[in-house]
């Protein structure tokens, strides 16, 4: 593990938007805007120290901007496989996964990443 590079915090936005019931189906961009505004301003709670935050978008979600702390990328194909392949290409790098999905903890954690689920985000 390289311990001199800040940490990496990939964010699914979808499962963790998904997470909360407030409506959020209804305007899915507005809901990952808020999400990404809420980690900018709070970061991770629980997280001491610099880090790197990635929220990875699909769907009706893609093109949401990226702010000041947190990077948004958004996934050409599969949100999953795009988590995995930032994941993998991080190296040696720590890496902690947002989200509750299970397959996709599997994979990333056969990777050498860390997870945590969506209660870890502000709300």
């Amino acid at each position: 593990m390289n311990d001199t590079a800040a940490p990496l915090v990939i964010v699914d936005a979808a499962n963790v938007v998904g997470s909360v019931p407030d409506g959020w189906w209804r305007d899915r961009r507005g809901a990952a805007e808020r999400l990404r505004d809420r980690l900018a301003a709070h970061g991770l709670p629980g997280r001491t120290g610099p880090v790197e935050i990635v929220l990875v978008v699909e769907g009706a979600a893609r093109g949401v901007e990226s702010v000041p702390g947190v990077r948004v990328e958004s996934a050409p194909g599969s949100g999953d496989d795009h988590m995995v392949a930032l994941v993998a290409a991080a190296g040696d790098r720590a890496v902690l996964v947002v989200t509750a999905d299970r397959e996709l903890r599997r994979r990333v954690a056969a990777l050498g990443a860390e997870c945590t689920g969506p209660r870890s985000v502000p709300r």
